[in-house]
């Protein structure tokens, strides 16, 4: 299961608000990297046969079944530090990340 801080449902509620359309939040991992994978954010439009929704709060994140066993256990944050602000994954399952943090590795 995915897990969404606080915070991270305040923010995809207002992003999902301001755009005004969709289901909610898509959350996937891609080769990529020097490490293996990375992860991927975008809109889910839509709801696909092999998707797996996640309500919580009054947020829905959209999960492909395949990308489940790389991101079970897995809590979202959305953090502010200073100017900065974004997305945090914290995923048990990762093993090593690459020394630039765009990508990770896991034993799955």
């Amino acid at each position: 299961m995915i897990t969404l801080t606080e915070s991270a449902i305040g923010r995809v509620r207002d992003m999902m608000n301001k755009r005004q359309s969709g289901v909610g939040l898509r959350i996937g991992v891609v080769k990529s990297g020097c490490s293996g994978y990375s992860y991927a954010l975008d809109y889910a439009d839509e709801v696909a046969e092999n998707d797996i929704v996640i309500e919580q709060g009054d947020v829905k994140v959209v999960v492909n079944e395949e990308a489940m066993p790389i991101l079970d256990g897995m809590e979202l944050d959305f953090v502010k530090e200073g100017l900065n602000q974004s997305f945090k994954f914290r995923n048990p399952n990762v093993t090593s990340e690459c020394g630039c943090g765009e990508s990770f590795s896991t034993t799955k």
